[in-house]
């Protein structure tokens, strides 16, 4: 069995790793560029550095709202390297709301969890119509806690939320305590159980789907599984994908990962 550490690192095990992040920040900055004035960037959501949101617009009048949390372990990345993930849901007419929030070591992930819910909200008074959220990794976990029955979401908020796909999420907090990483995130007993979709209950309402790619780190598998068992819920796994390239899909409208977050 892998140490805790090793369970837990993707990049050494997916050939080109380091290519990822620049293509992704690349293809972010000309969508950006593309969209024009439908890029609404920078919306105050708090007082904080990073408590701001990116909100893309489809051409007339958006059918609901689709908000990606981005990932990196809680520690690194922000929206503005993921925008391109937006395009599969304004080629349907949905808007994207892209949130950042007080990543480690400022932020705990208590408080992540607060902020997106603020974050949510801040989008959801932006644009009516009902709310599907999705995010990768860290992103996962933040988008399954807005699922359970303490997210810290607006009653009225929280009922427009109708689907849910966490990918490649993390669920249960607990392995990750014994990780090298755990020293910038400082999650404590405490905080694992107050902060692990896969041991809290689910809110009533919206439709769930993890999704995590075949050829994840199987740490990831067992953590999409734990999710979906806690849950009841459908799980996908991709095949082939791993956990750089699983989020490909949100790119390209007619993808199920497309279809399965915004079919209603």
């Amino acid at each position: 069995m892998d140490d805790p550490d090793t369970a837990y690192s993707n990049g050494r095990f997916i050939p080109g790793a380091e290519t990822y992040a620049p293509r992704w920040a690349a293809e972010a900055e000309a969508f950006r560029a593309a969209l024009g004035p439908r890029a609404r960037l920078g919306l105050a959501y708090g007082p904080g550095a990073r408590q701001w949101l990116d909100l893309f617009l489809p051409e007339g009048t958006p059918t609901g709202l689709m908000v990606f949390i981005h990932g990196g372990y809680w520690m690194s990345f922000g929206p503005r390297d993921w925008s391109g993930f937006a395009q599969g849901a304004l080629d349907r007419g949905w808007a994207c709301a892209m949130p950042g929030y007080t990543i480690a070591p400022e932020g705990r992930i208590a408080a992540m969890t607060a902020e997106v819910g603020r974050a949510i909200a801040h989008a959801a008074a932006e644009v009516a119509g009902p709310i599907a959220l999705t995010g990768h990794s860290a992103g996962g976990h933040l988008t399954a806690r807005m699922f359970c029955e303490d997210a810290p979401l607006p009653p009225e908020v929280a009922a427009r939320l109708v689907t849910g796909v966490p990918i490649s999420p993390l669920s249960d907090l607990r392995p990750l305590c014994a990780t090298a990483m755990n020293a910038t995130l400082k999650i404590d007993a405490a905080e694992a159980l107050a902060e692990s979709p896969a041991l809290l209950p689910r809110r009533a309402g919206g439709r769930v789907t993890v999704w995590v790619g075949g050829a994840e780190r199987p740490a990831f598998l067992d953590q999409a599984r734990w999710l979906s068992d806690a849950w009841a819920c459908p799980a996908h796994i991709a095949p082939r994908l791993h956990h750089f390239n699983v989020i490909d899909d949100l790119a390209r409208p007619d993808s199920r990962l497309i279809e399965t977050l915004l079919d209603l």
